[in-house]
């Protein structure tokens, strides 16, 4: 794994929305999201998801309270649980085959460039399924990515971005997380985590994130020694 030494300090001063004038933030870790921070993969999610409530009487209307939440935690909370196993292979199966208008949503190669070895992905997707919606967006991975197959509890639960924080050797303190949903943004607050959140989610305004922005491209994302600089443009 990548190992962070002889790293500055990280810098305890944000940008603040409320405040509304320039400032700058350094870290020594990114933690990004994927689905609708790196990538837009709505068009193909709601198609997937809607062929999947109907095959499974399920009414889609009611799923948008997991938004960011692993498949298997959504699908467990809508159908019995000898139904589970079965339903999410089938959900698996639609999504890895639906990759049409997957693209990579503004500033992500960017930020993705600038953390280099000091940023990770942190999901709820399956590992297949996000291997396969960076490369439609044609997007790198970093070397460091946490899915929904190497946790037992996702979020809004912090162990996912604790894992990346351990993988990448930086205390939590030292990361900062860039989320669009709510479980992210309240899996940073309980890992400790500073955090961005970005505005695909229009839930996304009214969460308690350190800065809210409507793309990543509003900031500018400045590799240092020891870490990344971020600044609102």
């Amino acid at each position: 794994m990548p190992l962070v030494t002889a790293a500055p300090a990280a810098s305890c001063v944000l940008l603040d929305r409320r405040l509304g004038y320039r400032r700058t933030m350094f870290v020594r870790a990114l933690l990004l999201d994927l689905d609708g921070t790196l990538v837009d993969s709505t068009p193909a999610v709601d198609r997937c998801w809607r062929r999947w409530c109907g095959e499974h009487g399920v009414d889609p209307t009611g799923l948008a309270d997991f938004h960011g939440l692993r498949s298997a935690d959504a699908v467990a909370a809508v159908l019995p649980p000898e139904r589970v196993g079965p339903a999410l292979e089938r959900l698996d199966e639609l999504e890895l085959a639906d990759l049409d208008d997957v693209v990579a949503l503004p500033g992500a190669a960017e930020v993705l460039a600038a953390g280099g070895d000091r940023a990770a992905i942190v999901t709820s997707a399956g590992r297949a399924l996000a291997g396969k919606r960076l490369a439609a967006a044609g997007l790198r991975p970093p070397r460091v990515m946490v899915t929904a197959d190497d946790v037992a509890r996702g979020k809004p639960d912090p162990e996912p971005h604790l894992a990346a924080a351990r993988l990448l050797d930086v205390p939590a303190e030292d990361c900062l997380v860039v989320e669009d949903a709510a479980a992210g943004v309240a899996a940073a607050r309980a890992a400790g985590m500073r955090s961005v959140g970005v505005g695909t989610n229009p839930d996304v305004g009214a969460l308690p994130a350190d800065l809210v922005v409507s793309t990543l491209a509003e900031l500018r994302w400045l590799p240092r020694d020891g870490g990344v600089e971020v600044v609102r443009r």
